[in-house]
């Protein structure tokens, strides 16, 4: 049969370790017997980043202002122990704070449910979507290393002039302090994607920070998200949701005794444990959307989930492995969906339609990775575990 085209490419961002291998295959074996793929590439693994200067990194999240529309592979943020094992030249920062940071929005994480796959909650019957706030905070702060007698400040300038000399501390020994920022222009783009996405779904929405603590900088988030809500408070009752601001402590212990169904906002670090949370108590990591969504309308998507380093040591040596693809097989639909809708491709919005319920009918049905082996039971199916490669021709059959 013919191949569905692309009028206007996507940006492919490559990434790291299993993921990249998945990533290969994923293309081979589910979308290009199909889809005539037409994507601008990058290549966002660690080796390349570091050849490049992280500039590979800078040049794809312009591409995506450009084009609209990405899909990312998991990469490495490195560490002491990455740096010396990549031989790197810098530690460089995380590429999804330096895309985020470039396109700004927020990022919408949503679990992938399939019959039989219980949830390690058992009271959460519906998904719990969560949305995480994608700009600044301590994925674009600056850290230093203090030394003993050296006093630390928070200084700022106007026009070259000191304006305030805040004391943070006077270290008596060595110590460490971290600067970070976030801007009002993001945080109310944060608030008005939160309100119409919630609305969008009508579901309800909870926002939580620690304003107690952090008086004035988690006091601006609650501050402004309750400006923003004035704009969507009677949308909201005709709806009928409602929306909550509490303490993040407070916003876990409602979330773990709740049944679901709500859109969960956080800040920016806040959201990446958390959705890592979340994700893992619906049964695996590899089973949660991600999309990054911009103030004017861009897209990235991406698994919400890292490079899975045990597996891929374990293929390095040749020996078997049973990943699970899933996030990123949503990622890729959900890019090519979201091309599909904005070029006026029903076909390509129609394929990837199909692929995802076929990824969610091949677990169902009983074929599946060994992570999620622990978690299914459905009455009168025997799960069987497959290895990474063969869970997605698994997928093929039935697509």
């Amino acid at each position: 049969m013919a191949k569905i085209t692309m009028r206007t490419p996507l940006v492919e961002m490559d990434g790291d370790e299993m993921t990249r291998i998945l990533w290969a295959k994923i293309k081979e074996i589910l979308i290009a017997p199909y889809v005539e793929l037409n994507t601008e590439y990058y290549d966002l693994g660690l080796a390349h980043r570091d050849e490049t200067e992280d500039e590979v990194t800078v040049q794809s999240a312009l591409a995506a202002k450009k084009y609209g529309v990405a899909v990312k592979c998991a990469t490495i943020t490195p560490n002491l122990q990455r740096m010396s094992e990549y031989n790197l030249h810098r530690m460089w920062k995380s590429p999804n704070g330096t895309i985020r940071r470039i396109l700004d929005g927020t990022v919408f994480r949503a679990p992938i449910l399939c019959k039989g796959i219980r949830s390690y909650v058992p009271g959460w019957t519906k998904p719990i979507v969560l949305a995480r706030h994608a700009y600044g905070d301590v994925y674009s702060a600056v850290d230093y290393a203090a030394s003993a007698g050296e006093t630390a400040y928070l200084v700022t300038e106007k026009e070259g002039k000191e304006v305030s000399r805040t004391p943070i501390h006077s270290f008596a020994g060595g110590g460490v302090l971290q600067g970070m920022h976030n801007t009002d222009e993001s945080i109310r783009s944060f608030a008005h994607s939160c309100f119409r996405y919630a609305l969008d779904r009508k579901i309800p929405m909870i926002f939580a920070t620690k304003d107690t603590i952090a008086k004035t900088y988690d006091g601006r988030f609650k501050q402004i998200f309750a400006e923003v809500y004035g704009e969507y408070e009677a949308r909201f009752c005709e709806a009928g949701i409602d929306y909550l601001y509490t303490l993040i402590d407070d916003a876990v212990a409602r979330v773990m005794r709740s049944e679901g169904g709500m859109l969960w906002a956080c800040k920016n670090y806040d959201g990446d444990v958390m959705s890592d949370m979340v994700a893992t108590a619906y049964g695996s990591l590899g089973m949660m959307t991600s999309v990054l969504v911009s103030p004017d309308g861009k897209y990235e998507y991406e698994a919400a989930h890292g490079t899975v380093t045990r597996h891929y040591y374990k293929h390095l040596k040749g020996e078997e492995t049973s990943t699970n693809s899933v996030a990123t097989i949503f990622a890729w639909t959900g890019a090519l969906k979201k091309r599909g809708e904005l070029d006026g491709n029903s076909e390509l919005v129609s394929f990837a339609e199909k692929l995802e319920r076929a990824t969610v009918a091949t677990i169902e049905e009983g074929e599946m990775t060994g992570d999620l082996i622990p978690l299914f039971s459905r009455e009168g199916i025997e799960p069987k575990k497959c290895n990474s490669e063969a869970f997605l021709y698994a997928i093929a059959k039935r697509l």
